[in-house]
């Protein structure tokens, strides 16, 4: 799919107000100051978005994963590498890191940046398209990347939005991608949305 650079504009100007203000909320959480950061976003098919997470070392991920419905449907991302999973929990937390183990701990508060992060982003597209968008529950799971993507049984036409993310708390650097999974005619309701509503205030 071919998009303007207005609207990819548009759609990294949506993401970035999303996760600013999840960095805000997560600041205040740990009373560290924590900076989110998207450098850039892609457009894939749920076949490529596979070979470009393992082109990254992707492997084996820790992910927070959540549906959506409204006028775009979909599910959403948030998936670490589980060495930078560990190193968020451990300095959001003050565990010390060095284990990958579904510990309480770690479920829960990787559980808790990741909903913080996606309702972010999510929240701030419907609230900028004037959208209302219904979320199910947050899902925490580590999986190796095929599987990862595979369990929603997307269809293979649907729009992935990958866009990646930079957490930097108190000097450590943490990365991570969101990632955007649109139901087939979904992605183009939000262009829609975005060159009627958002196009329309630039």
């Amino acid at each position: 799919m071919n998009l303007t650079t207005e609207q990819i504009d548009a759609l990294k100007e949506l993401i970035n107000i999303g996760v600013g203000r999840a960095a805000s909320v997560l600041s205040e959480m740990v009373r560290h100051h924590i900076s989110l950061q998207v450098p850039f976003i892609k457009i894939l098919l749920p076949a490529e978005l596979k070979a470009e997470m393992e082109e990254l070392g992707r492997y084996r991920v820790a992910a927070v994963k959540l549906g959506f419905k409204g006028l775009f449907s979909g599910s959403a991302a948030l998936v670490f590498p589980p060495d930078s999973a560990s190193k968020l929990v451990a300095v959001l937390t003050g565990e010390e890191s060095g284990t990958n183990d579904l510990d309480s701990v770690r479920v829960g508060t990787l559980s808790e940046v990741g909903n913080i992060v996606i309702n972010g982003v999510m929240g701030s597209i419907s609230n900028v398209l004037k959208q209302n968008i219904n979320y199910s529950l947050p899902n925490y799971m580590e999986d190796n990347v095929d599987n990862l993507l595979t369990l929603d049984k997307h269809d293979p036409n649907a729009t992935v939005l990958l866009a990646r993310t930079r957490f930097t708390i108190e000097q450590l650097c943490v990365e991570g991608d969101i990632i955007l999974i649109f139901e087939v005619g979904s992605f183009d309701s939000l262009l829609a949305a975005i060159n009627r509503d958002y196009g329309g205030q630039s």
